[in-house]
């Protein structure tokens, strides 16, 4: 077996290399804080290893697709390639995701083919149900695979209580669920190439 790169033999109990990408680029925003209480939880996992892609730090990314390919998308798209499963952190916003987020996602594409995709959102009462539901959409396009089990955090009004250990379940199932299709899908990649 060889990695992407052709090079050598993978082991094949490496960990899974996830990109976990904070969707939202807007002034005030609390999606780092997000991604952050996230990432402590998934840091925690040996199975893992995490790539945190803040959409915030591509600021030259184009305001239209050009015909192109430019530096900040060339080093975006190489980075959701080298990832072996993804956690979108988003926001809702208006029943689903922000404009940013989908403008970095087109960028790429076979990139995302036969990979699993987890979902972290967070807004008012639904708890960013529909920007998920609209992902799930999008990256059934991309070929990949959206995980059921999705962590949603209801962010405006609520105080601590009872609601943090259901958080913290369904972060646990989320990353269940993330390594086992991640590593099927990554053995089966390097077994047969995907064909889209």
């Amino acid at each position: 077996m060889r990695d992407r790169n052709g090079n050598g033999a993978q082991a094949p109990d490496r960990p899974l290399d996830v990109a976990v990408i904070i969707g939202s680029t807007r002034e005030g925003r609390i999606g780092a804080d997000v991604a952050r209480w996230f990432t402590e939880r998934a840091a925690k996992r040996e199975d893992l290893v995490l790539d945190v892609i803040d959409l915030a730090d591509y600021p030259d990314f184009p305001g239209s697709y050009p015909a192109t390919p430019t530096g900040a998308m060339t080093r975006f798209t190489a980075r959701i390639a080298r990832a072996d499963g993804f956690v979108v952190v988003t926001p809702e916003y208006n029943r689903s995701f922000p404009a940013s987020l989908k403008q970095a996602i087109d960028f790429a594409y076979d990139e995302w083919h036969a990979k699993p995709v987890g979902y972290v959102a967070y807004g008012f009462d639904s708890r960013g149900l529909y920007a998920v539901e609209h992902l799930r959409c999008v990256f059934t396009e991309l070929h990949a695979m959206s995980l059921r089990d999705w962590v949603g955090l209801h962010l405006v009004g609520e105080s601590p209580g009872p609601h943090a250990e259901r958080d913290e379940r369904a972060v646990t199932a989320l990353l269940d669920q993330l390594v086992w299709w991640g590593l099927a899908l990554r053995d089966a990649r390097a077994r047969r190439p995907y064909t889209s």
